[in-house]
């Protein structure tokens, strides 16, 4: 008999191939999960859980709850895609496209786990993605490496995606929608008078005139000083969005890195709750100054790195300008 004991790791992954999912618990707690549900049509990571034990990201379409927005609904979670890929849009594609239309959308597909890693100060995920046309034909192929690190009030994920061109040129033609986005919980977006949808106490969605926005106190700043939706189509190396849910002060931030197209990126950060980095949109939010147009020839790939970071705490900016010169160098 066999008496040694393993301790177990503080981050661990628990994979779940009949719930196409992969959970991240930290010290026995859901951070998030890597999820690729069909009806997505992108893999994502959802939800998103701070420290501290607030969701971050909308519940909707997964979840619908009570007073949350139903607007948008391919915005879920945290995703990567793109908006013109070879003229097909990965952005905008859910199960609400018109069957009609579904020719001039893409899908990321799932194809596997490559490696799981628990550990005490991170955790690793790697999995491997298909972009595909409505025919099925591969235009790229991914594989994406998560690294899940923490400490007492912060977490933070690693996304390093590589793109990758097997049969042929890939065109990302700028665009507005794209690449990196998270949609965020109704506290964190920014406080608004304009009607809007939302989910009523029966989960049904209904127009609603006047919008309460109590509790509702999100803020954007970035690395440049510029603060609310004023951060959106500016370049920047970070944006954090700001929060207060109960008694808890909230910090999520994306950070670009220097070796990624297009740095530093353009933000396509929205009061309402879309927050995004997209450094191929460049023509879009320059007012044509400036055009970036990425392609990829067979046999090419890109490699794109990004850190989100989910905060207990409000982070200034002069601890953010240092954590990203530390990401800089990782």
């Amino acid at each position: 008999m066999d008496l040694k004991t393993t301790k177990e790791k503080r981050i661990q992954l628990i994979r779940d191939d009949a719930e196409k999912k992969v959970s991240v618990m930290i010290d026995g707690k859901l951070f998030t999960a890597y999820r690729y549900p069909k009806n997505i049509k992108k893999p994502i990571l959802y939800p998103l859980i701070t420290p501290a034990g607030s969701k971050v990201t909308r519940k909707y379409p997964l979840e619908p709850s009570v007073g949350e927005r139903v607007d948008h609904p391919h915005q879920v979670g945290v995703w990567f895609n793109y908006g013109n890929v070879n003229g097909l849009d990965f952005w905008n594609n859910s199960d609400s496209i018109k069957v009609e239309k579904r020719n001039l959308y893409g899908t990321i597909i799932h194809k596997n786990i490559l490696e799981m890693e628990d550990g005490d100060d991170q955790g690793l995920l790697k999995v491997a993605m298909d972009w595909i046309s409505p025919k099925g034909e591969v235009l790229l192929t991914e594989n994406t490496t998560f690294i899940f690190r923490r400490t007492e009030a912060e977490y933070s994920i690693d996304r390093i995606t590589n793109l990758g061109a097997p049969n042929g040129e890939v065109l990302f033609k700028d665009n507005k929608e794209g690449v990196l986005g998270i949609r965020v919980a109704r506290e964190l977006e920014h406080p608004s008078d304009k009607p809007d949808i939302f989910t009523d106490t029966n989960g049904l969605p209904t127009a609603v005139p006047v919008l309460n926005n109590d509790g509702v106190n999100g803020k954007y700043f970035n690395s440049e000083g510029i603060e609310g939706n004023d951060c959106w189509g500016k370049r920047s190396n970070w944006v954090n969005l700001t929060s207060t849910i109960g008694d808890e002060k909230i910090s999520l931030v994306i950070m670009d890195h220097k070796n990624n197209p297009g740095y530093p990126t353009y933000w396509h950060a929205r009061g309402y709750g879309l927050f995004a980095a997209n450094p191929l949109g460049q023509e879009v939010f320059s007012d044509g100054k400036e055009s970036l147009n990425l392609s990829l020839q067979q046999g090419e790939d890109v490699t794109f790195k990004h850190r989100i970071i989910v905060a207990s705490k409000n982070l200034g900016k002069s601890e953010l300008d240092a954590q990203f010169s530390k990401f800089l160098q990782e």
